[in-house]
């Protein structure tokens, strides 16, 4: 947190809230026009769409940038490489995952990634956890379950893109927050780096993993002017979440991005029960609701607190420093011989 004039910490209050709600926004209506694209309409190419994204979103980036409203930023080509092979692993990942698992396997799998993002975490940058933000994070993940979870059946292939997609979704996600960290990129800068080349891997392999998911062919699809609104509406909406998913992991971190971002499920279930009726509105979804609206908010005060959750500093002391605390003060000469 940096520091104003005067040594008071900086408000980030409304910025931070800012961000949360223009992510949870844009989350919850790209998932509904989505639902009315692939469920109303059976356009069901969840690999291709997201190329159509993100070339949308790399079209605005350049276009930003010749206006002159983006500043020149630096990103080595192994770095993109490597996070738009763990990005577009994630995306293949994620859509088998949905179709080889029940719906139930598919919310745990979800879930599990947040214990994974805390390893890596752990692991890769010394963050240690109080026992409150641990025990708040099993209040999220329990209340989540509750509320999404019901028949949970498995099967070997299922399982194999299950772990391949939540792998490759945390490493993305922590490799977010860490090139911001390093390299000193704001979001849009990043996305003007990685969106290109998502756009034009996503759009070369798409066509061929969705034919493969969904035996369907997107160029032999039956388009008409309200699927193309659909399309339209739906890459101008992904332009919001791109850019508000980079903004949360570099503000905060992956982990918080993933447990405060299960607002989002508690959300498209509470729309979905007004929108399309109540049917599987129960006590037991509506407490599993509750619980992991309260596991959030534990969360977000457990985790701010001192000691919540921080980077644990391994330096040893150095031995410069040592001699000069052990280092009696010397005695300036008066000038008398």
């Amino acid at each position: 947190m940096g520091a104003a004039p005067g040594g008071k910490p900086e408000n980030k209050v409304v910025p931070d809230a800012a961000a949360w709600v223009f992510n949870i926004v844009t989350s919850v209506g790209i998932i509904m026009v989505n639902k009315a694209l692939m469920g109303t309409h059976g356009f069901g190419f969840v690999t291709t769409l997201p190329g159509i994204h993100f070339a949308t979103t790399a079209l605005v980036a350049l276009i930003l940038k010749l206006l002159g409203y983006l500043e020149p930023s630096y990103l080595p080509l192994p770095e993109l490489m490597k996070y738009v092979l763990f990005a577009n692993i994630s995306v293949v990942g994620m859509n088998a995952s949905l179709m080889w698992n029940s719906v139930g396997f598919y919310q745990i799998s979800k879930l599990s990634m947040v214990p994974v993002l805390c390893m890596l975490e752990v692991l890769f940058e010394n963050i240690r956890y109080s026992r409150d933000t641990k025990l708040s994070i099993i209040v999220v993940l329990v209340g989540v379950a509750i509320c999404t979870v019901t028949d949970v059946s498995v099967n070997t292939k299922g399982l194999i893109a299950a772990a391949v997609a939540v792998c490759s979704t945390a490493f993305q996600q922590h490799y977010i927050h860490h090139l911001q960290n390093k390299y000193s990129l704001s979001a849009f800068n990043l996305l003007g780096h990685t969106a290109p080349a998502q756009a034009a891997s996503l759009l070369l392999l798409g066509p061929f993993v969705d034919h493969w998911l969904t035996n369907n062919r997107v160029d032999t699809y039956r388009y008409n002017n309200v699927v193309a609104f659909f399309i339209a509406l739906s890459c101008m909406i992904a332009i919001g979440t791109n850019l508000s998913q980079f903004i949360c992991i570099g503000r905060f971190t992956a982990v918080s991005f993933q447990v405060l971002g299960h607002m989002k499920t508690i959300l498209v279930l509470t729309l979905g029960f007004i929108l399309f009726g109540r049917e599987g509105l129960n006590v037991h979804v509506a407490f599993g609701m509750i619980l992991a609206i309260v596991g959030m908010i534990w969360y977000n005060h457990a985790s701010s607190r001192p000691g919540g959750k921080e980077c644990q500093d391994y330096r040893e002391p150095v031995q410069e420093d040592i001699e000069q605390v052990d280092q009696p003060p010397q005695v300036k000469p008066d000038g008398k011989n």
